[in-house]
């Protein structure tokens, strides 16, 4: 058995086709304050305010009013240490080289008290050869972690100005975690990602990448490349072996291979390969995301001596940018297809991120909530490996920041070679994803620039407002793009996001667009059927988290149930959140007096306002051909933006907008003299079916009715019916509701709108009387005598998830809402006891 080529020494156990390897783990980690004696017990991968928790040494950084009191940690330095044991046959292969995927932000490393590195980039991976410092028997790995704070004020205080963004701008770090108006301030530090030791003798392959040449339905011609580090010239043996899931039954890929000679020093291996009868790879609602798994093994005297995998899938995406008679276009083609994307930004699912592993499910509920894009922020952190590759599973296609945000950066040579690196080595990580759409170069800083004031609040010279400018335009015009192009061709780069400022004109006709009139504008949310752009890339409106999550902070006393404003405050990030959340839930509700209450009608009003955006956005197809709103997620407890709380539970914006996205929207539109009904389709096939509108009053009779048999254009949004106005003139507008409905298909594609023509507070609303028929464990039925508006379950123990939930429910119809248990595989018990409905109506009593 062969065990000196390649060896990796992680905290797991590597199976590999030529050698079972048991793993020598870099284990008992300990950690302190550098001025401080005693040594504590650390979790690596980790950061140092997980482990002053996880050692009682501070309280739960989330909880109460916490954070404040834990601002001290930023300030201090930090040291990590370890031994490991190696034996002689461990220290036989020639290179022995650590990798450290990832150290927060600026450490000292040192191998056996000899310094082996100095590292300040979050972002980046580093690479040390250490064979000359490893010894038989016990080594001593200890990293000493400088205070962020205190480095980036000391490289701030070095220009004769100040940059907006202030000592973060300096930190090849994570922006957010120094305050964003939806998280907290928590620098912090540590080894957030794993360490491993790699062995290798003669040859081992650095990465791969694959050029797609040529596809059509009977053949797909790639090209592999590979990258492989030699260091005994001579003959090898390069093998590619592949499989798919996109085959029904087994269908193994054809094997390849040949033999190359390869030179001491880096060389570049091509190896052209064909896929007969190719299965595309597609967004999901589109069709299947069909992926192909390679493994690539390096091979000498018929042995293998490197390995490496990658997964792919064929596809093509274009972005389109057409003159037009608006100004310019702005979509996806997939496939040949032009593609409406439909999806919601995505932050660090924590502010201290190696304590979060569940990308897959966070992937999941945007796929089930019928997203096609997720936007990865640009004041966060480049998603884990986890992320990419569910969104690969999912058929979510990924809009990629590069990790600048609302602020402007330095520019000296020492900035710039750190960020050339950052962004060669993410380019190189991430390229070969099918899901990864495109690059941007930044989030809103060239906005910040033109629109928001700096130079006149920074108080720059004429000398210095060209000195970062021109920085701005080397690093995100010139630098970024040109490695784009060296490393990842096929891919497109798009310099800031948003284009264009959303209080110009220019910004609703070409590029993507911000909006933001709806919230910081206070502007009312009619106004997003007005303000509707070529690609909507944010947008939002913020909505409260669940009582449970209010509870799980501190902000209601647990013996009392009072509420605590403090700490109410303390988990409100914008200077004037409930203060907007007031004013704009005053306009359409009347506004409750119970705080529980007051926490759900904060729900309603925000999905009302996601989903009047989200269907104004798509029944604008093709004029505008996206939108993904802000946000999706939180990185702690708190009111935000998110349609998902920090425990990932929906919030009522979640539900509506799975509803808003799916791939058939009827929606109407109020005009002057009429109430015009759309249809969008996402899908690539006409449907034949009868439009049925009806108008009912809040006890379910029927005033007015008319069918119109109509044809569905595929992938289109248009008009199909018109009400005049005076048609429904005598009815009164506070008890009736229109219905607008079809079927086709048989019972597959049913899909029903509702539209009311008042605002939730003037409506005459009554007491629904709403049943609940438990039909078995994981099965409900509800009924009610009356219109009941926004119908919201729950449960005390917060056991159960819904299928449906702040809906609304029409007098004589049953509607069948399955459950499933919150963290249990099986619900053991009848949930009828348990459930509580909340509608509207329980909120305007007296």
């Amino acid at each position: 058995m062969n065990r000196t080529y390649i060896r990796l020494i992680m905290v797991t156990i590597f199976i590999s086709k030529m050698d079972f390897i048991h793993a020598q783990v870099f284990k008992k980690w300990v950690f302190k304050k550098t001025n401080a004696t005693k040594w504590l017990p650390a979790k690596v991968p980790g950061t140092v305010h997980t482990d002053l928790l996880y050692n009682k040494v501070i309280a739960d950084p989330y909880y109460g009013n916490n954070e404040k009191d834990l601002q001290w940690i930023e300030n201090e330095d930090w040291e990590y240490k370890c031994q490991f044991n190696l034996s002689d046959k461990d220290l036989l292969a020639k290179h022995q080289v650590l990798v450290f995927e990832g150290l927060d932000t600026y450490a000292k490393v040192y191998l056996n008290h000899q310094l082996i590195l100095s590292a300040d980039n979050m972002f980046r991976k580093w690479e040390v050869e250490v064979k000359s410092y490893l010894k038989v028997g016990q080594n001593n790995l200890q990293i000493v972690f400088e205070s962020a704070v205190k480095k980036g004020k000391a490289l701030a205080a070095k220009l004769p100005y100040t940059l907006p963004g202030d000592e973060k701008v300096f930190t090849r770090k994570a922006q957010y975690q120094y305050g964003w108006d939806w998280g907290p301030r928590f620098v912090t530090c540590g080894i957030w990602k794993n360490i491993k030791l790699l062995q290798w003798e003669d040859a081992k392959i650095n990465h791969t990448q694959y050029i797609q040449h040529e596809i059509t339905d009977s053949i797909a011609d790639i090209e592999w490349l590979f990258e492989v580090q030699c260091e005994s010239a001579g003959d090898y043996q390069f093998r590619i072996d592949g499989k798919s899931n996109a085959y029904k039954g087994k269908r193994e890929i054809p094997s390849v291979q040949r033999n190359i000679l390869l030179k001491k020093g880096i060389n570049t291996i091509s190896i052209p390969y064909s896929i007969i009868n190719p299965k595309l790879w597609w967004s999901n609602g589109l069709g299947a995301a069909n992926l192909y798994s390679f493994f690539f093994s390096l091979i000498k005297a018929k042995k293998t001596i490197a390995i490496d995998t990658q997964t792919i899938g064929l596809r093509t995406l274009e972005l389109i940018q057409e003159k037009d008679s608006i100004g310019k276009s702005f979509y996806f083609k997939l496939n040949g297809l032009p593609i409406f994307m439909k999806g919601a930004n995505y932050i660090p699912a924590d502010n201290f991120l190696p304590r979060f592993h569940n990308y897959a499910d966070l992937v999941s509920n945007a796929m089930v909530s019928n997203m096609n894009m997720l936007r990865v922020w640009g004041g966060g952190v480049y998603a884990d490996d986890s992320f990419y590759d569910a969104c690969d599973k999912a058929g979510i296609l990924v809009w990629q920041d590069f990790m600048f945000a609302c602020a402007m950066y330095p520019g000296d040579s020492l900035f710039m070679d750190n960020v050339k690196n950052e962004v060669s080595q993410q380019v190189i990580r991430l390229r070969n994803h099918p899901s990864l759409a495109i690059w941007c170069g930044n989030n809103e800083i060239d906005e910040g620039w033109k629109n928001w004031g700096w130079q006149k609040q920074y108080n720059y010279t004429p000398k210095d407002s060209t000195r970062i400018a021109n920085n701005y335009k080397q690093l995100f015009e010139i630098q970024i793009p040109k490695q784009i192009q060296e490393l990842d061709v096929s891919r497109m780069y798009w310099p800031s996001s948003p284009s264009i400022g959303w209080g110009h004109k220019e910004s609703l006709q070409e590029g993507d667009s911000h909006y933001w009139g709806v919230w910081w504008g206070m502007e009312p949310f009619e106004n997003y059927t007005k303000k509707v752009g070529r690609f909507m890339s944010e947008y939002g409106f913020q909505g409260m988290p669940s009582m449970e999550m209010f509870k799980n902070f501190g902000a209601l006393n647990a013996k009392t149930g009072e509420l605590d404003s403090i700490i109410l405050k303390a988990h409100q990030k914008h200077p004037t959140g409930y203060q907007t959340i007031q004013t704009y839930m005053a306009r359409d509700y009347k506004i409750p007096k119970i705080f529980e209450d007051y926490v759900y009608v904060s729900q309603l009003l925000q999905a009302d306002g996601m989903q009047m955006a989200i269907e104004a956005h798509r029944k604008a197809k093709p004029n505008c051909m996206g939108t993904l709103y802000w946000q999706l997620n939180d990185c702690w407890p708190v009111s935000s933006w998110s349609s998902m709380d920090y425990k990932n539970n929906w919030k009522a914006a979640q539900y509506k907008i799975q509803k808003a996205y799916e791939d058939i929207l009827i929606s109407v539109t109020e005009n002057e003299k009429s109430y015009d009904i759309y249809i969008v389709s996402d899908q690539l096939k006409p449907i034949n079916t009868s439009l049925q509108l009806l108008l009912i009053n809040f006890k379910g009779d029927t005033l007015w009715q008319v069918t119109k048999s109509i044809s569905i254009e595929a992938n289109t949004s248009h008009k199909y019916y018109c009400i005049d106005k005076n048609t429904l003139e005598k009815y009164n507008s506070k008890e009736v509701l229109l219905i607008s409905k079809f079927s086709s298909n048989g019972s597959t594609n049913k899909k029903q709108a509702l539209y009311y023509f008042d605002k939730p507070k003037a409506l005459s609303l009554s007491d629904p009387k709403v049943k609940i028929k438990i039909i078995d464990a994981s099965t409900i039925e509800l009924s009610s005598s009356a219109v009941a508006k926004s119908v919201f379950l729950s449960d005390k123990e917060n056991q159960f998830y819904y299928s449906d939930n702040y809906f609304d429910l029409l007098p004589n119809e049953k509607k069948i809402i399955s459950i499933w248990p919150n963290g249990t595989s099986n619900i053991k018990t009848s949930p009828d006891h348990n459930i509580q409905v909340k509608t509207l109506y329980d909120t305007i009593l007296e």
